[in-house]
């Protein structure tokens, strides 16, 4: 397939893009309302640990989620409200559709019945099209992997695994907590139960080279994954990888090297999976570092020109693997 070929599937961008996932998918825009319903981690409450991973601020991976109230209706209406402040003079807030996004800490550390109130709840909102949860492979007890599976039969269930790097080494410096076996039987089990996944994969972290994030991408890439989410590293005030930064442990990345590390990721994975995040998003009030980071707009719309300038676009180095994944 060529170049052209790709954008003009994907609406002229040379990537699987998330927006263009969803107005296939659902014949519409799709917005993203973000969840914090007071979950927590057994990295921090003391089962694996006490600091959480050495990136994780104190929103937990939460940070825009929307405020925590005493009901789910309470932060759809408060989500809904800001979705409707930022749509063009004109638009219609009413008959858009949402992805009921269960975002902060970790969102199937709960026990079942705690979920299951939850999640159904989320799903009941005519409005809302899809649910997406935020957790760890290793919080993914078989009961629980089977309520998703059952509302996966309502309305479609996204299943998002804080994965981060495939290396070990990499996994206990930033104290992630599992092997990458426990990553491959959650995988494995969620496929079986007929679940989407989405992958977060960070590139940047301390003491890998691109070739480090490239395998990680490689391997995600050979199992076809659903989803996948590039987080480039971000330094943020409070956290144990700010101490680290500070104390001339590490650097961050540059926009150029950026550019190009992401630009390899893109080629290698298949074209069918969708890119849910390109770099990421922290706080402009906590980012310590790439302070670039801090204008998406500007790094977009840099990232698109520097990928049709060079004839990049996702799966051109794609290696279909000889045997089944």
């Amino acid at each position: 397939m060529t170049d052209e070929s790709h954008c003009r599937n994907w609406n002229g961008k040379p990537w699987h893009s998330l927006d263009f996932y969803l107005k296939e998918t659902f014949g519409r825009k799709v917005y993203k309302l973000a969840l914090d319903v007071g979950m927590t981690c057994p990295n921090r409450d003391g089962t694996l640990g006490t600091g959480g991973c050495i990136f994780c601020s104190a929103g937990g991976s939460g940070d825009f989620a929307a405020p925590r109230t005493d009901s789910l209706a309470g932060q759809f209406a408060d989500a809904k409200s800001r979705i409707s402040r930022k749509l063009p003079k004109g638009s219609m807030a009413a008959g858009l559709s949402y992805i009921a996004y269960f975002q902060s800490y970790t969102n199937t550390y709960a026990p079942l019945p705690y979920l299951k109130a939850l999640f159904s709840e989320a799903i009941a909102f005519p409005e809302v099209c899809a649910l997406s949860v935020a957790t760890r492979p290793d919080c993914l007890p078989p009961e629980t992997v089977a309520l998703l599976s059952d509302l996966n039969q309502i309305k479609p269930v996204w299943v998002e695994l804080g994965l981060q790097t495939i290396h070990e080494k990499t996994a206990e410096f930033i104290r992630r907590g599992y092997p990458l076996s426990v990553f491959e039987d959650a995988l494995s089990r969620l496929r079986e139960a007929g679940l989407s996944v989405i992958v977060h994969v960070i590139l940047g972290l301390p003491g890998e080279t691109d070739e480090d994030c490239l395998a990680t991408v490689r391997h995600l890439a050979a199992r076809r994954i659903d989803g996948i989410k590039l987080q480039l590293l971000h330094v943020l005030r409070g956290t144990d990888l700010a101490s680290l930064y500070e104390a001339g442990c590490f650097q961050a990345m540059e926009m150029e090297a950026c550019l190009t590390l992401l630009g390899k990721c893109l080629s290698l994975l298949p074209p069918k999976t969708v890119i849910h995040r390109l770099t990421g998003d922290g706080p402009k009030k906590d980012l310590i570092a790439p302070l670039w980071t801090a204008d998406k707009h500007r790094f977009l719309n840099t990232f698109l020109h520097y990928l049709k300038e060079n004839g990049i676009w996702q799966g051109i180095s794609f290696e279909r693997p000889t045997v089944s994944q």
